[in-house]
């Protein structure tokens, strides 16, 4: 009997200093799959946490409305539930494989089209993955 997919709130960024590792270190990798950019990178894992962390940002920019900018998160982290078994594997014992997805469009998408990009970047993200490891 196969699990159903989850999301805990351990693999969510959290950390300010993951946040900074992030943007600032200079070392991560950027994909794009319109509507969606996947920022990622690879750093030591403290212990007891997730081997994979999201942060997903919808910019007020794009949409005014809390509402709205939930909504889209909403759609994000639940292709990511669906799809994030394609990253089982990919990172190392020792190793925390950060992505943050930012919202790049001023539109609502269909969840179907949402979940469709946000596998396409996993997958990506996943080949890359096993090429640097």
């Amino acid at each position: 009997m196969m699990m159903a997919p989850t999301f805990h709130k351990k693999e969510r960024i959290v950390s300010n200093l993951l946040i900074e590792t992030l943007f600032n270190q200079g070392n991560s990798e950027s994909l794009a799959a319109y509507p969606l950019r996947a920022i990622y990178t690879q750093t030591e894992r403290q212990e007891k946490c997730a081997p994979v962390q999201i942060l997903i940002s919808v910019p007020k920019k794009r949409f005014k409305h809390a509402v709205d900018r939930n909504r889209i998160k909403r759609q994000v982290r639940e292709a990511y539930r669906h799809h994030k078994q394609l990253l089982s594997g990919v990172v190392e014992e020792d190793k925390l494989l950060l992505i943050a997805f930012v919202w790049l469009s001023d539109k609502h998408i269909p969840s179907s089209e949402v979940n469709k990009k946000v596998e396409t970047l996993l997958a990506k993200i996943a080949a890359k993955s096993h090429e640097v490891a």
